[in-house]
């Protein structure tokens, strides 16, 4: 129901469950989502400890603040919520990276086609995202 041009709460959460499920048909179980939660683990763990290790050398506001978005994505990232969001902020920033110092241009490279793969793929099963936005099952008995 809108109010004053703005959706209601559930018609909200509704769109973005809606936009969730229509970016992945579905959350990989088995040994393809235990692939999928290696690769956040290995591409939130790596950004988050990058972003703090280029804090605690004392950056200039500028990159600080490219730095605790760094963080914040690689924690997402690390929890699978908002999967899509956080690894396609990632993947963005590791490119930019790239031309900002390009001395480190392959660890740059690598984790960002991680995290844009990640992207494309999706969370699976062993994530807040898949426990979020994931489809449901419901299972109707017999009346006998």
């Amino acid at each position: 129901m809108l109010f004053w041009g703005f959706l209601s709460h559930s018609e909200t959460s509704n769109l973005i469950r809606g936009l969730m499920l229509r970016l992945f048909s579905s959350f990989a179980r088995g040994v393809p989502g235990t692939g999928l939660l290696f690769m956040r683990l290995v591409a939130g763990i790596a950004s988050v400890a990058r972003a703090v290790a280029m804090l605690c050398s004392g950056p200039k506001l500028g990159p600080a603040i490219l730095q605790v978005l760094t963080a914040g994505a690689g924690l997402l990232l690390l929890a699978g919520l908002w999967t899509p969001i956080a690894g396609a902020l990632l993947a963005v920033l590791y490119i930019w990276d790239i031309f900002l110092h390009p001395g480190d241009r392959w660890t740059n490279i690598l984790l960002g086609t991680l995290c844009a793969a990640l992207v494309l793929l999706g969370p699976g099963a062993w994530s807040v995202d898949a426990r979020l936005f994931g489809w449901k099952r419901i299972d109707i008995r017999d009346r006998h």
